[in-house]
């Protein structure tokens, strides 16, 4: 998969962002360890996070920080077109993602299960709920288990609970 997309996947199954937080992210708002959700950006509509858990700042992998590289100018967007203006998360979708997936054998990859992947591992690698659930940003009180199979499991997992300390900060 080509860049910036493949960095943006990756990005979404490690952190567990919502499509159209990723496609808002600025990189005032990428830290030297984490990732602060501040706005969002949904088909060209910009607005604030979807719930008032979402708006958060949340520990990064640091390998989501290795992918994302150089840092632009501060308003500048982290994903973006070439003229600098927000990506579609369809066009990336059905133009990067899909084809990736479908070579793999992964017709049913989206944006969603990028996101319920990030709260499999979560568990899989021991996290509490309660921990899941902040990772999440998720508004309700009590974490969401049906969310937590959506991975099958021919997708590779953490390997050990490492991962998630290094998630945790």
């Amino acid at each position: 998969m080509a860049e910036p997309y493949a960095t943006m996947v990756h990005t979404a199954a490690w952190t567990g962002l919502r499509v159209s937080e990723l496609i808002g992210l600025r990189w005032r708002n990428v830290g030297a360890d984490s990732i602060t959700v501040a706005e969002r950006c949904c088909r060209g509509d910009w607005g604030e996070p979807k719930t008032e858990a979402s708006a958060a700042t949340i520990p990064v992998n640091r390998s989501v920080l290795a992918r994302l590289g150089k840092r632009g100018a501060p308003d500048a967007l982290v994903f973006r077109t070439a003229c600098g203006r927000p990506l579609r998360d369809n066009n990336v979708l059905v133009r990067h993602l899909k084809p990736a997936a479908r070579q793999l054998g992964l017709d049913w990859v989206n944006w969603l299960v990028l996101r319920r992947s990030f709260a499999t591992w979560l568990k899989m690698a021991g996290a509490d709920v309660k921990d899941a659930q902040g990772l999440m940003r998720h508004a309700q009180g009590q974490y969401h288990p049906r969310h937590l199979p959506a991975v099958r499991p021919s997708l590779p997992a953490p390997r050990d609970r490492w991962t998630y300390r290094s998630l945790r900060g």
